[in-house]
């Protein structure tokens, strides 16, 4: 049941890409007022200095507060830091009965020994995995609502898991599914680095990461979960683009038994039947273009002539495959939302 009160809500790390996304979703929604927007290094700077987007929209300047603030102030508590920190930041937040949705991907696997291999480092908060929820809406709709914690998938999870996860769904998947990404600079966050400078990136495309992305674990995770145990890992090459926004997955699976085109047709629009954001796209190729600065996503599958799964997926990396999920995600936890349809995205712009 709705109320007609706010939910009072903090974004931590609120400087970055998707800091800016969660704040450009949050405040056009008229049952959230952002209470905090947190900065160490730029506390007190207006938040339109930053977020250009957000210019005459809000009064709201960056802030430091403290724990105890946080949790006297605030309902629901968004974490857009670093791996690593934000479950150092967020922990002990969890634990004072906060409820919190992670963009980072400190909670999203559920194997510690997976965690240190891919992420490089011993976990500093393990004692709250297993209440962890993975915010996969497509797969966890009623596991996200009840949650205190969610973690958010990452961009090219996502792509991929939507991709391949009606397949999934029915047991179909076998062997090792390969996977090429192509992904907008946007995507390496707005500190500037030698390989995403402008002048190295912009007429280039270059691989990297390739068999080694720390989403590859919490895919695999997904789609054995989903009903796929005998999937046996993922072979994974993400590309940087020069374009802004946007990833474009392109999936080829081994299937267990012989489908036909149509049966994979009809198998995809029947999963993502009752999903507001996720469009199986049968008369076109899914692009990034149409999908840009929202959180929608477009699927189209097709049976190669090998009989294998051939699945393309695109998405905004900073909105469906970012801040746009979890926004998703607390849109399921709140009594106060009637439903997890966001309002209109793209009604104060994007930025970049």
């Amino acid at each position: 049941m709705t109320t007609n009160r706010k939910d009072r809500v903090a974004i931590l790390g609120a400087t970055g890409y998707g800091g800016g996304e969660l704040l450009r979703l949050c405040l056009q929604d008229p049952k959230v007022e952002v209470v905090f927007a947190t900065s160490r290094n730029r506390a007190g700077v207006p938040v339109e200095k930053v977020h250009r987007n957000l210019t005459g929209v809000s009064n709201l300047a960056f802030t430091d507060p403290t724990h105890e603030q946080l949790t006297v102030e605030c309902d629901f508590i968004f974490g857009a830091l670093p791996h690593g920190a934000s479950a150092e930041v967020l922990g002990p937040l969890v634990d004072a009965g906060k409820r919190v949705i992670d963009l980072s991907g400190d909670f999203r696997l559920k194997d510690m020994d997976e965690y240190r291999k891919w992420y490089g480092r011993e976990h500093p908060r393990p004692d709250l995995i297993a209440s962890a929820v993975y915010g996969c809406p497509e797969v966890n709709r009623q596991a996200i609502a009840k949650a205190r914690l969610v973690a958010s998938p990452g961009c090219f999870a996502t792509a991929i898991n939507l991709a391949l996860l009606p397949a999934a769904s029915e047991g179909m998947l076998t062997g090792r599914p390969s996977v090429v990404a192509l992904t907008g600079s946007s995507g390496a966050g707005a500190t500037v680095r030698e390989t995403t400078h402008h002048p190295v990136r912009a007429e280039s495309a270059r691989a990297y990461k390739v068999l080694e992305h720390q989403h590859v674990p919490e895919c695999v995770q997904t789609l054995r979960e989903a009903g796929s145990p005998a999937l046996d890992g993922l072979d994974f090459t993400p590309v940087s683009i020069p374009i802004i926004r946007g990833i474009i997955a392109i999936a080829t699976a081994k299937l267990r038994d012989p489908v036909t085109e149509l049966q994979l047709r009809d198998l995809y629009e029947l999963y993502y039947n009752k999903e507001y954001f996720v469009k199986t796209v049968l008369d076109r190729e899914p692009e990034c273009q149409s999908i840009a600065g929202t959180n929608f996503a477009e699927v189209r599958p097709r049976r190669t002539p090998a009989g294998e799964l051939h699945a393309i997926c695109t998405l905004d990396n900073l909105v469906k495959g970012g801040a746009g999920q979890g926004y998703q995600c607390y849109r399921l936890m709140s009594p106060n939302q009637p439903d997890e349809t966001a309002p209109p995205l793209g009604w104060l712009g994007t930025w970049p």
